[in-house]
Protein backbone atom coordinates (compact mmCIF):
# COMPACT_ATOMS: atom_id res chain seq x y z
CA UNK A 1 0.00 0.00 0.00
CA UNK A 2 1.00 3.47 -1.25
CA UNK A 3 0.06 6.70 1.47
CA UNK A 4 0.50 9.76 -0.78
CA UNK A 5 1.81 12.72 0.89
CA UNK A 6 2.96 14.80 -1.86
CA UNK A 7 2.82 14.67 -5.97
CA UNK A 8 -0.37 13.27 -7.81
CA UNK A 9 -0.66 9.81 -9.31
CA UNK A 10 -2.71 9.06 -12.03
CA UNK A 11 -4.60 5.66 -11.98
CA UNK A 12 -3.84 4.03 -15.63
CA UNK A 13 -6.22 1.92 -17.94
CA UNK A 14 -5.14 -1.17 -20.09
CA UNK A 15 -6.58 -2.42 -22.83
CA UNK A 16 -6.33 -6.40 -23.80
CA UNK A 17 -3.11 -6.06 -25.16
CA UNK A 18 -1.28 -4.46 -22.45
CA UNK A 19 -1.35 -1.03 -24.05
CA UNK A 20 -2.07 2.20 -21.94
CA UNK A 21 -5.84 3.78 -22.76
CA UNK A 22 -6.71 7.27 -23.41
CA UNK A 23 -8.41 9.01 -20.36
CA UNK A 24 -11.74 9.42 -22.05
CA UNK A 25 -11.82 5.47 -23.22
CA UNK A 26 -10.93 4.62 -19.60
CA UNK A 27 -13.47 6.77 -18.19
CA UNK A 28 -16.19 5.26 -20.42
CA UNK A 29 -14.87 1.51 -19.64
CA UNK A 30 -15.62 2.27 -15.75
CA UNK A 31 -18.38 4.81 -16.34
CA UNK A 32 -16.23 7.15 -13.71
CA UNK A 33 -15.22 10.84 -14.18
CA UNK A 34 -11.60 12.65 -14.44
CA UNK A 35 -11.42 12.83 -10.77
CA UNK A 36 -11.93 9.41 -10.30
CA UNK A 37 -8.10 8.90 -11.77
CA UNK A 38 -6.60 11.60 -9.64
CA UNK A 39 -4.94 9.87 -6.42
CA UNK A 40 -3.93 12.91 -4.39
CA UNK A 41 -2.10 13.96 -1.05
CA UNK A 42 -3.90 11.92 1.45
CA UNK A 43 -5.26 9.18 -0.54
CA UNK A 44 -4.04 5.83 -0.23
CA UNK A 45 -3.03 2.97 -3.95
CA UNK A 46 -3.68 -0.12 -2.67
CA UNK A 47 -5.91 -3.34 -3.75
CA UNK A 48 -6.92 -6.04 -1.94
CA UNK A 49 -4.48 -8.59 -3.23
CA UNK A 50 -1.88 -6.84 -1.02
CA UNK A 51 -3.10 -8.15 1.62
CA UNK A 52 -1.39 -11.59 0.69
CA UNK A 53 1.71 -9.92 -1.22
CA UNK A 54 0.41 -10.55 -4.86
CA UNK A 55 0.71 -8.26 -6.80
CA UNK A 56 -1.68 -5.10 -7.38
CA UNK A 57 -4.11 -5.35 -10.11
CA UNK A 58 -3.63 -1.62 -10.59
CA UNK A 59 -1.68 0.27 -12.60
CA UNK A 60 -0.58 3.76 -11.96
CA UNK A 61 1.47 6.51 -13.04
CA UNK A 62 3.37 9.49 -11.17
CA UNK A 63 2.29 12.81 -12.98
CA UNK A 64 4.32 14.79 -11.25
CA UNK A 65 7.05 14.46 -8.24
CA UNK A 66 6.13 12.51 -5.54
CA UNK A 67 6.56 11.66 -1.87
CA UNK A 68 4.98 8.45 -0.44
CA UNK A 69 4.98 6.21 2.31
CA UNK A 70 5.48 2.36 1.01
CA UNK A 71 3.77 -0.37 3.51
CA UNK A 72 4.47 -4.14 2.90
CA UNK A 73 1.50 -6.61 3.43
CA UNK A 74 2.87 -7.74 6.63
CA UNK A 75 2.73 -4.19 7.96
CA UNK A 76 -0.35 -3.58 5.89
CA UNK A 77 -1.77 -6.62 8.58
CA UNK A 78 -0.79 -5.34 11.30
CA UNK A 79 -2.57 -2.19 10.87
CA UNK A 80 -5.56 -3.50 10.02
CA UNK A 81 -5.28 -4.85 13.36
CA UNK A 82 -3.62 -2.78 15.73
CA UNK A 83 -5.84 0.42 14.34
CA UNK A 84 -9.46 -0.89 14.43
CA UNK A 85 -11.84 1.84 12.90
CA UNK A 86 -8.78 2.68 10.62
CA UNK A 87 -8.21 -0.57 9.94
CA UNK A 88 -12.14 -1.07 8.84
CA UNK A 89 -12.06 1.60 6.63
CA UNK A 90 -9.37 0.63 4.63
CA UNK A 91 -10.70 -3.16 4.67
CA UNK A 92 -13.70 -1.69 3.12
CA UNK A 93 -12.42 0.61 0.69
CA UNK A 94 -9.98 -2.89 -0.68
CA UNK A 95 -13.10 -4.76 -0.74
CA UNK A 96 -15.43 -2.47 -2.62
CA UNK A 97 -12.23 -1.58 -5.05
CA UNK A 98 -12.14 -5.05 -5.87
CA UNK A 99 -16.00 -5.47 -6.26
CA UNK A 100 -15.89 -2.98 -9.33
CA UNK A 101 -13.00 -4.44 -10.60
CA UNK A 102 -14.98 -7.62 -10.95
CA UNK A 103 -18.00 -5.92 -12.16
CA UNK A 104 -15.77 -3.72 -15.05
CA UNK A 105 -13.17 -6.37 -15.45
CA UNK A 106 -10.79 -3.91 -15.22
CA UNK A 107 -7.41 -4.57 -14.02
CA UNK A 108 -7.32 -8.59 -14.25
CA UNK A 109 -6.82 -11.34 -17.36
CA UNK A 110 -8.31 -10.94 -20.27
CA UNK A 111 -9.88 -14.24 -22.12
CA UNK A 112 -9.31 -14.45 -26.13
CA UNK A 113 -11.84 -16.87 -27.33
CA UNK A 114 -15.20 -17.34 -28.61
CA UNK A 115 -17.39 -17.30 -25.80
CA UNK A 116 -18.94 -20.35 -25.95
CA UNK A 117 -15.94 -22.09 -25.96
CA UNK A 118 -15.55 -25.18 -22.99
CA UNK A 119 -12.11 -23.47 -22.66
CA UNK A 120 -13.45 -19.90 -21.98
CA UNK A 121 -16.25 -21.57 -19.92
CA UNK A 122 -13.76 -23.29 -17.42
CA UNK A 123 -11.34 -20.59 -17.24
CA UNK A 124 -13.85 -18.04 -16.43
CA UNK A 125 -15.31 -20.14 -13.31
CA UNK A 126 -11.86 -20.43 -12.09
CA UNK A 127 -11.39 -16.66 -12.08
CA UNK A 128 -14.73 -16.00 -11.10
CA UNK A 129 -15.27 -18.61 -8.17
CA UNK A 130 -11.35 -16.90 -6.85
CA UNK A 131 -13.17 -13.20 -6.94
CA UNK A 132 -10.58 -12.01 -9.90
CA UNK A 133 -12.05 -9.47 -12.15
CA UNK A 134 -11.26 -10.34 -15.80
CA UNK A 135 -12.43 -9.96 -19.27
CA UNK A 136 -13.92 -12.41 -21.73
CA UNK A 137 -13.12 -11.11 -25.77
CA UNK A 138 -14.33 -13.11 -28.62
CA UNK A 139 -11.85 -12.74 -31.46
CA UNK A 140 -15.20 -12.74 -34.03
CA UNK A 141 -16.23 -9.49 -32.40
CA UNK A 142 -12.95 -7.96 -32.05
CA UNK A 143 -10.18 -7.30 -34.68
CA UNK A 144 -7.23 -6.27 -32.37
CA UNK A 145 -8.28 -9.52 -30.48
CA UNK A 146 -8.36 -11.09 -34.15
CA UNK A 147 -4.83 -9.86 -34.78
CA UNK A 148 -3.21 -11.14 -31.52
CA UNK A 149 -4.85 -14.85 -32.18
CA UNK A 150 -3.72 -14.43 -35.52
CA UNK A 151 -0.05 -14.20 -34.06
CA UNK A 152 -0.05 -16.08 -31.26
CA UNK A 153 -2.71 -18.95 -31.37
CA UNK A 154 -2.51 -20.07 -35.47
CA UNK A 155 -3.68 -23.47 -34.35
CA UNK A 156 -7.46 -23.40 -32.76
CA UNK A 157 -5.93 -25.83 -30.07
CA UNK A 158 -3.89 -22.61 -28.52
CA UNK A 159 -7.06 -20.65 -27.95
CA UNK A 160 -8.50 -19.68 -25.48
CA UNK A 161 -5.27 -17.25 -25.24
CA UNK A 162 -4.64 -15.31 -21.80
CA UNK A 163 -3.41 -11.92 -21.40
CA UNK A 164 -1.93 -11.31 -18.06
CA UNK A 165 -1.39 -8.20 -16.62
CA UNK A 166 1.91 -6.74 -17.71
CA UNK A 167 2.09 -8.40 -21.15
CA UNK A 168 2.44 -11.87 -20.67
CA UNK A 169 0.50 -14.53 -23.06
CA UNK A 170 -0.70 -17.72 -22.17
CA UNK A 171 -2.11 -20.57 -24.65
CA UNK A 172 -4.45 -22.52 -23.66
CA UNK A 173 -3.75 -22.63 -20.04
CA UNK A 174 -4.62 -25.45 -17.23
CA UNK A 175 -6.06 -23.66 -14.42
CA UNK A 176 -3.33 -24.76 -12.50
CA UNK A 177 -1.00 -22.90 -15.27
CA UNK A 178 -2.96 -19.84 -14.75
CA UNK A 179 -2.97 -19.90 -11.15
CA UNK A 180 0.75 -20.06 -11.10
CA UNK A 181 0.61 -16.68 -13.60
CA UNK A 182 -1.37 -14.75 -11.34
CA UNK A 183 0.54 -15.42 -8.03
CA UNK A 184 -2.65 -17.99 -6.33
CA UNK A 185 -0.66 -20.38 -5.97
CA UNK A 186 2.06 -19.98 -2.88
CA UNK A 187 5.45 -19.33 -4.30
CA UNK A 188 6.96 -19.44 -0.82
CA UNK A 189 6.54 -21.79 1.73
CA UNK A 190 7.55 -21.91 5.44
CA UNK A 191 10.53 -24.52 5.79
CA UNK A 192 9.71 -24.42 9.58
CA UNK A 193 6.54 -26.19 10.50
CA UNK A 194 3.83 -24.39 10.82
CA UNK A 195 1.15 -24.72 13.72
CA UNK A 196 -1.78 -26.15 11.79
CA UNK A 197 -2.36 -27.35 7.95
CA UNK A 198 -5.85 -26.98 6.90
CA UNK A 199 -6.61 -28.98 3.89
CA UNK A 200 -9.61 -27.51 2.01
CA UNK A 201 -10.62 -23.91 1.90
CA UNK A 202 -14.43 -24.15 2.29
CA UNK A 203 -16.76 -23.01 4.64
CA UNK A 204 -15.21 -25.25 7.44
CA UNK A 205 -11.34 -24.31 6.62
CA UNK A 206 -12.11 -20.63 6.31
CA UNK A 207 -13.79 -20.59 9.59
CA UNK A 208 -10.74 -22.32 11.39
CA UNK A 209 -7.94 -20.19 9.12
CA UNK A 210 -9.82 -17.13 10.95
CA UNK A 211 -10.44 -18.44 14.41
CA UNK A 212 -6.82 -20.02 14.37
CA UNK A 213 -4.65 -16.74 12.74
CA UNK A 214 -6.45 -14.81 15.00
CA UNK A 215 -5.48 -16.52 17.86
CA UNK A 216 -1.74 -16.76 17.14
CA UNK A 217 -0.91 -19.94 15.36
CA UNK A 218 0.65 -20.02 12.37
CA UNK A 219 -1.93 -21.18 9.59
CA UNK A 220 -1.45 -22.57 5.94
CA UNK A 221 -4.44 -22.93 3.82
CA UNK A 222 -3.92 -25.72 1.02
CA UNK A 223 -6.97 -25.86 -1.77
CA UNK A 224 -6.64 -28.12 -4.61
CA UNK A 225 -9.43 -26.07 -6.37
CA UNK A 226 -11.01 -22.70 -5.56
CA UNK A 227 -11.97 -21.35 -2.07
CA UNK A 228 -15.58 -21.48 -0.98
CA UNK A 229 -16.19 -25.16 -1.64
CA UNK A 230 -19.55 -25.55 -2.73
CA UNK A 231 -20.88 -23.30 -0.54
CA UNK A 232 -19.17 -20.77 -2.89
CA UNK A 233 -21.29 -21.79 -5.63
CA UNK A 234 -24.35 -21.29 -4.22
CA UNK A 235 -26.05 -18.23 -5.77
CA UNK A 236 -27.97 -16.99 -2.85
CA UNK A 237 -27.89 -18.02 0.68
CA UNK A 238 -31.00 -16.61 2.42
CA UNK A 239 -30.94 -19.13 6.08
CA UNK A 240 -27.66 -17.51 7.05
CA UNK A 241 -27.55 -15.81 10.16
CA UNK A 242 -27.23 -12.35 9.79
CA UNK A 243 -27.95 -12.12 6.31
CA UNK A 244 -31.86 -11.35 6.37
CA UNK A 245 -31.92 -10.77 2.39
CA UNK A 246 -29.71 -13.04 1.77
CA UNK A 247 -25.90 -13.26 0.10
CA UNK A 248 -24.14 -15.38 -2.42
CA UNK A 249 -22.06 -17.97 -1.37
CA UNK A 250 -19.08 -16.24 -3.60
CA UNK A 251 -18.91 -13.07 -1.37
CA UNK A 252 -19.31 -14.96 2.03
CA UNK A 253 -16.64 -17.03 1.28
CA UNK A 254 -14.74 -14.05 -0.50
CA UNK A 255 -14.94 -12.31 3.01
CA UNK A 256 -13.70 -15.23 4.90
CA UNK A 257 -10.56 -15.39 2.97
CA UNK A 258 -9.98 -12.16 3.48
CA UNK A 259 -10.37 -12.02 6.90
CA UNK A 260 -8.53 -14.59 7.58
CA UNK A 261 -5.36 -13.30 5.39
CA UNK A 262 -5.97 -9.81 7.61
CA UNK A 263 -5.11 -11.96 10.50
CA UNK A 264 -1.85 -13.53 8.51
CA UNK A 265 -3.51 -16.94 7.22
CA UNK A 266 -1.67 -18.07 3.90
CA UNK A 267 -3.31 -19.25 0.98
CA UNK A 268 -2.04 -21.71 -1.94
CA UNK A 269 -5.08 -22.27 -3.94
CA UNK A 270 -4.60 -24.90 -6.76
CA UNK A 271 -2.63 -26.90 -4.40
CA UNK A 272 -3.87 -30.30 -4.65
CA UNK A 273 -2.28 -32.38 -1.40
CA UNK A 274 -1.00 -35.74 -3.04
CA UNK A 275 -0.48 -37.57 0.13
CA UNK A 276 0.18 -37.24 4.09
CA UNK A 277 3.12 -38.52 5.65
CA UNK A 278 2.25 -39.48 9.17
CA UNK A 279 5.32 -41.20 10.19
CA UNK A 280 8.58 -39.89 9.00
CA UNK A 281 8.63 -37.39 11.87
CA UNK A 282 6.50 -38.49 14.33
CA UNK A 283 9.03 -38.86 17.15
CA UNK A 284 11.06 -36.49 18.70
CA UNK A 285 10.47 -33.13 20.59
CA UNK A 286 8.05 -31.31 17.88
CA UNK A 287 6.56 -34.05 15.77
CA UNK A 288 5.11 -33.11 12.84
CA UNK A 289 3.08 -34.41 9.67
CA UNK A 290 4.10 -34.10 6.45
CA UNK A 291 2.31 -33.12 3.31
CA UNK A 292 3.69 -34.25 0.43
CA UNK A 293 2.03 -31.52 -2.54
CA UNK A 294 1.52 -32.41 -6.27
CA UNK A 295 4.14 -30.10 -7.30
CA UNK A 296 6.60 -31.72 -5.55
CA UNK A 297 6.83 -29.55 -2.42
CA UNK A 298 6.67 -31.13 1.22
CA UNK A 299 4.62 -28.90 4.14
CA UNK A 300 5.86 -29.60 7.88
CA UNK A 301 2.69 -28.74 10.20
CA UNK A 302 2.46 -29.58 13.84
CA UNK A 303 -1.73 -30.36 13.11
CA UNK A 304 -3.38 -30.96 10.13
CA UNK A 305 -7.11 -30.01 9.80
CA UNK A 306 -8.89 -32.10 7.25
CA UNK A 307 -11.35 -29.88 5.28
CA UNK A 308 -11.86 -31.06 2.20
CA UNK A 309 -15.67 -31.79 2.03
CA UNK A 310 -16.89 -34.01 -0.67
CA UNK A 311 -17.79 -34.03 -4.28
CA UNK A 312 -20.87 -34.04 -6.23
CA UNK A 313 -21.09 -37.58 -7.09
CA UNK A 314 -21.14 -38.47 -10.95
CA UNK A 315 -24.70 -40.09 -11.97
CA UNK A 316 -24.23 -43.75 -13.78
CA UNK A 317 -24.72 -41.95 -17.29
CA UNK A 318 -23.41 -43.78 -20.17
CA UNK A 319 -20.78 -40.83 -21.79
CA UNK A 320 -21.29 -38.69 -18.73
CA UNK A 321 -17.76 -37.86 -18.85
CA UNK A 322 -17.53 -36.63 -22.51
CA UNK A 323 -19.99 -34.25 -21.47
CA UNK A 324 -18.86 -32.55 -18.70
CA UNK A 325 -18.10 -28.91 -19.72
CA UNK A 326 -19.68 -28.98 -22.54
CA UNK A 327 -23.31 -28.90 -21.45
CA UNK A 328 -22.61 -30.94 -18.21
CA UNK A 329 -21.92 -28.70 -14.85
CA UNK A 330 -21.90 -29.46 -11.32
CA UNK A 331 -22.16 -25.39 -10.28
CA UNK A 332 -24.63 -22.90 -11.84
CA UNK A 333 -22.70 -19.61 -11.63
CA UNK A 334 -22.90 -16.22 -13.82
CA UNK A 335 -20.73 -18.14 -16.77
CA UNK A 336 -23.42 -20.41 -16.91
CA UNK A 337 -26.29 -18.82 -16.55
CA UNK A 338 -25.47 -15.88 -19.37
CA UNK A 339 -24.62 -18.96 -21.24
CA UNK A 340 -28.35 -20.74 -21.52
CA UNK A 341 -30.27 -17.81 -21.66
CA UNK A 342 -33.69 -17.75 -22.81
CA UNK A 343 -33.19 -21.75 -23.37
CA UNK A 344 -34.34 -25.20 -21.03
CA UNK A 345 -32.57 -26.55 -18.80
CA UNK A 346 -32.67 -29.73 -16.71
CA UNK A 347 -31.11 -29.91 -13.49
CA UNK A 348 -30.37 -33.42 -11.35
CA UNK A 349 -30.60 -33.22 -7.48
CA UNK A 350 -33.02 -32.09 -4.71
CA UNK A 351 -31.24 -30.73 -1.63
CA UNK A 352 -30.52 -26.96 -0.85
CA UNK A 353 -27.96 -26.67 -3.27
CA UNK A 354 -29.74 -28.28 -6.07
CA UNK A 355 -33.46 -25.87 -4.78
CA UNK A 356 -30.36 -22.11 -5.06
CA UNK A 357 -29.35 -23.13 -8.30
CA UNK A 358 -32.70 -24.03 -9.79
CA UNK A 359 -33.98 -20.46 -8.61
CA UNK A 360 -31.07 -18.72 -9.64
CA UNK A 361 -31.35 -20.56 -13.48
CA UNK A 362 -35.09 -19.21 -14.02
CA UNK A 363 -34.12 -15.86 -14.06
CA UNK A 364 -32.51 -16.34 -17.05
CA UNK A 365 -33.33 -19.48 -19.05
CA UNK A 366 -36.59 -19.72 -20.56
CA UNK A 367 -37.67 -23.36 -18.41
CA UNK A 368 -36.02 -25.13 -15.80
CA UNK A 369 -36.60 -28.91 -14.69
CA UNK A 370 -36.19 -30.43 -11.97
CA UNK A 371 -35.25 -33.81 -11.71
CA UNK A 372 -35.67 -35.74 -8.84
CA UNK A 373 -35.12 -39.06 -7.17
CA UNK A 374 -37.44 -38.50 -3.83
CA UNK A 375 -40.97 -38.68 -4.07
CA UNK A 376 -40.87 -35.00 -2.75
CA UNK A 377 -38.22 -32.01 -2.53
CA UNK A 378 -39.54 -32.06 1.65
CA UNK A 379 -36.79 -34.60 2.47
CA UNK A 380 -33.68 -32.64 1.78
CA UNK A 381 -34.40 -29.00 0.67
CA UNK A 382 -35.21 -26.48 3.34
CA UNK A 383 -38.89 -25.00 2.93
CA UNK A 384 -38.58 -21.50 2.40
CA UNK A 385 -36.70 -23.11 -1.11
CA UNK A 386 -39.63 -24.85 -1.87
CA UNK A 387 -42.11 -22.44 -1.58
CA UNK A 388 -39.54 -20.09 -4.10
CA UNK A 389 -39.53 -23.15 -6.20
CA UNK A 390 -43.30 -23.24 -6.15
CA UNK A 391 -44.02 -19.78 -7.05
CA UNK A 392 -41.93 -19.71 -9.95
CA UNK A 393 -43.57 -19.93 -13.05
CA UNK A 394 -40.83 -21.44 -15.26
CA UNK A 395 -39.83 -24.16 -12.90
CA UNK A 396 -41.25 -27.71 -13.11
CA UNK A 397 -40.56 -30.27 -10.48
CA UNK A 398 -40.44 -34.14 -11.57
CA UNK A 399 -40.28 -36.24 -8.27
CA UNK A 400 -39.20 -39.98 -8.44
CA UNK A 401 -37.32 -39.33 -11.56
CA UNK A 402 -33.85 -40.85 -12.98
CA UNK A 403 -31.42 -39.88 -15.82
CA UNK A 404 -31.20 -41.62 -18.43
CA UNK A 405 -29.09 -40.88 -21.44
CA UNK A 406 -27.43 -37.82 -22.75
CA UNK A 407 -26.90 -37.02 -26.68
CA UNK A 408 -24.91 -35.15 -28.58
CA UNK A 409 -21.14 -34.83 -30.34
CA UNK A 410 -17.86 -33.98 -29.37
CA UNK A 411 -18.05 -30.52 -31.17
CA UNK A 412 -21.58 -29.54 -30.13
CA UNK A 413 -21.69 -30.99 -27.04
CA UNK A 414 -24.92 -31.91 -25.39
CA UNK A 415 -28.19 -31.67 -27.42
CA UNK A 416 -30.77 -34.12 -25.74
CA UNK A 417 -31.96 -35.26 -22.70
CA UNK A 418 -33.33 -38.44 -21.66
CA UNK A 419 -34.65 -39.26 -18.07
CA UNK A 420 -37.44 -41.63 -16.35
CA UNK A 421 -40.14 -41.69 -13.98
CA UNK A 422 -39.23 -44.29 -11.95
CA UNK A 423 -42.53 -45.01 -10.47
CA UNK A 424 -44.44 -45.46 -13.79
CA UNK A 425 -41.28 -46.74 -16.41
CA UNK A 426 -42.42 -43.66 -18.36
CA UNK A 427 -39.29 -42.08 -20.70
CA UNK A 428 -39.50 -38.64 -21.52
CA UNK A 429 -36.53 -36.92 -24.41
CA UNK A 430 -35.79 -33.33 -24.30
CA UNK A 431 -33.80 -31.18 -26.53
CA UNK A 432 -31.51 -30.02 -24.16
CA UNK A 433 -28.07 -28.45 -23.88
CA UNK A 434 -27.53 -27.52 -20.38
CA UNK A 435 -27.35 -29.98 -17.54
CA UNK A 436 -26.73 -29.21 -13.99
CA UNK A 437 -25.53 -32.29 -11.43
CA UNK A 438 -26.15 -31.77 -7.54
CA UNK A 439 -26.33 -35.15 -6.54
CA UNK A 440 -24.95 -37.16 -3.39
CA UNK A 441 -21.11 -36.95 -1.87
CA UNK A 442 -18.44 -38.38 -1.95
CA UNK A 443 -15.45 -37.53 0.45
CA UNK A 444 -12.42 -36.45 -0.75
CA UNK A 445 -10.24 -38.48 1.64
CA UNK A 446 -7.93 -40.50 -0.70
CA UNK A 447 -4.81 -38.36 0.14
CA UNK A 448 -5.19 -40.23 3.72
CA UNK A 449 -4.51 -43.37 2.90
CA UNK A 450 -1.91 -45.08 4.67
CA UNK A 451 -2.25 -42.97 7.89
CA UNK A 452 -4.70 -45.43 9.58
CA UNK A 453 -7.73 -42.45 9.65
CA UNK A 454 -10.65 -44.29 10.56
CA UNK A 455 -13.89 -44.11 7.94
CA UNK A 456 -16.93 -45.17 8.10
CA UNK A 457 -18.87 -47.29 5.33
CA UNK A 458 -19.15 -44.08 3.22
CA UNK A 459 -16.26 -43.01 3.53
CA UNK A 460 -16.33 -40.17 6.27
CA UNK A 461 -14.02 -39.44 8.37
CA UNK A 462 -15.07 -40.56 11.65
CA UNK A 463 -14.18 -38.68 14.60
CA UNK A 464 -14.54 -38.36 18.64
CA UNK A 465 -16.52 -40.94 19.91
CA UNK A 466 -17.43 -42.37 17.19
CA UNK A 467 -13.63 -43.78 16.92
CA UNK A 468 -13.53 -45.63 20.08
CA UNK A 469 -11.06 -44.97 22.88
CA UNK A 470 -7.26 -45.28 21.07
CA UNK A 471 -6.05 -44.80 25.52
CA UNK A 472 -7.30 -41.32 25.72
CA UNK A 473 -10.95 -39.55 25.07
CA UNK A 474 -10.97 -37.79 22.21
CA UNK A 475 -11.97 -34.25 21.91
CA UNK A 476 -15.08 -34.29 19.03
CA UNK A 477 -13.34 -33.44 15.55
CA UNK A 478 -10.24 -35.44 16.26
CA UNK A 479 -9.67 -38.46 14.60
CA UNK A 480 -7.83 -40.83 16.39
CA UNK A 481 -4.01 -40.22 14.99
CA UNK A 482 -2.31 -37.76 16.73
CA UNK A 483 -2.36 -34.31 15.40
CA UNK A 484 -5.12 -34.93 12.91
CA UNK A 485 -8.83 -33.31 13.25
CA UNK A 486 -11.81 -33.58 10.39
CA UNK A 487 -14.20 -30.67 9.98
CA UNK A 488 -17.12 -29.97 7.85
CA UNK A 489 -18.54 -32.14 5.44
CA UNK A 490 -15.63 -34.69 5.15
CA UNK A 491 -16.77 -35.35 8.94
CA UNK A 492 -19.07 -38.67 9.51
CA UNK A 493 -22.25 -37.13 11.29
CA UNK A 494 -21.69 -33.15 10.42
CA UNK A 495 -24.67 -31.21 9.69
CA UNK A 496 -24.17 -30.28 5.92
CA UNK A 497 -24.69 -26.89 5.82
CA UNK A 498 -22.98 -23.14 5.84
CA UNK A 499 -23.58 -22.45 9.28
CA UNK A 500 -22.86 -25.71 10.72
CA UNK A 501 -19.32 -25.92 8.92
CA UNK A 502 -18.20 -22.83 9.59
CA UNK A 503 -19.29 -23.44 13.63
CA UNK A 504 -16.74 -26.89 13.72
CA UNK A 505 -14.06 -24.59 11.89
CA UNK A 506 -14.12 -22.65 14.61
CA UNK A 507 -14.82 -25.11 17.58
CA UNK A 508 -11.51 -27.23 16.18
CA UNK A 509 -9.10 -24.05 17.17
CA UNK A 510 -9.79 -25.06 20.68
CA UNK A 511 -9.51 -28.39 20.30
CA UNK A 512 -6.01 -27.47 18.18
CA UNK A 513 -4.95 -25.30 21.73
CA UNK A 514 -5.71 -28.41 23.94
CA UNK A 515 -3.39 -30.98 21.46
CA UNK A 516 -0.36 -28.23 21.47
CA UNK A 517 -0.86 -27.59 24.65
CA UNK A 518 -0.81 -31.64 25.49
CA UNK A 519 2.43 -31.94 23.42
CA UNK A 520 3.91 -29.07 25.17
CA UNK A 521 4.08 -27.17 22.24
CA UNK A 522 5.17 -23.29 22.95
CA UNK A 523 3.23 -22.56 19.80
CA UNK A 524 -0.17 -23.00 21.82
CA UNK A 525 0.15 -20.14 23.74
CA UNK A 526 -1.72 -17.48 22.38
CA UNK A 527 0.19 -14.10 21.55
Amino acid sequence: MYVILAGRVKVVGRDALGRSMSPDEFLQRIGGTPEDLDVVPGEVIAELGQLSGNPSAIDVQAIDEVEAIVVPPDQLRALLIAEAELGERILRALILRRVAMIETGFGGPVLIGPLRSPEVTKLSNFLGRNGLPFRVIDPDEDTEASSLVARYAPNPSDLPLVVILGGAVLKNPTKQELAQALGLVARTLRSEPYDAAIVGAGPAGLAAAVYGASEGLSILVLEALTFGGQAGASARIENYLGFPTGISGQALMGRAITQAQKFGAEFSLSTLVKQLDCISESSGPDPVHILHLADGRQVRARAVVVATGARYRRPDVPNLTQFEGRGVSYWASPVEARLCRDEEVALLGGGNSAGQAAVFLSSYARHVRMLVRAPSLSNAMSRYLIDRIAASSNIAVLCETELVQLTGTPDQGLQRVRWRNRRTGDEEEHAISHLFLFTGADPITSWLDGCGVNLDEKGFIRTGADVGSPGHQLLAMETGVEGIFAIGDVRSGSVKRVGAAIGEGAAVVAQLHSFLARRGSAASRKR
